[in-house]
């Protein structure tokens, strides 16, 4: 099993920044891909960005790409997403997630993640 806990939501005006964290416990970090998820209400989960297990590779959605940078500490055992330039329609709760599987490359759907986290909600006010 992998606990993973979010922190670091809150509310910020438009062009504002905020950095999300995610503490994993559970399983050797080190060895999972790791991935940012957001859901808006009425809306499916979406994904945001991953970053994998061995060379640190990322990938991130268009609506988020150069505005958001996805990064992990393996030796704090956390996973962090730095948010800058923040728009309204980046409101959401934010899930951070990992595979079932050790060594898995990391994806862009919610199905190939079996661990998420409770989520934090983040709100950008226009």
């Amino acid at each position: 099993q992998v606990q993973l806990v979010e922190s670091g939501g809150g509310s910020v005006q438009a062009g504002g920044s905020l950095r999300l964290s995610c503490a994993a416990s559970g399983r050797t970090f080190s060895n999972y891909a790791m991935g940012w998820f957001r859901q808006a209400p009425g809306k499916e989960r979406e994904f945001v960005a991953f970053i994998t297990w061995s060379n640190f590779n990322t990938r991130y959605a268009e609506s988020v790409k150069d505005r958001f940078t996805i990064s992990r500490d393996n030796a704090k055992n956390t996973l962090y997403l730095q948010m800058n330039s923040l728009k309204p329609e980046d409101t959401a709760v934010y899930y951070c997630a990992a595979p079932r599987k050790v060594y898995y490359s990391g994806g862009v759907s919610p199905t190939e993640y079996g661990y998420w986290g409770q989520g934090t909600q983040v709100t950008v006010s226009s």
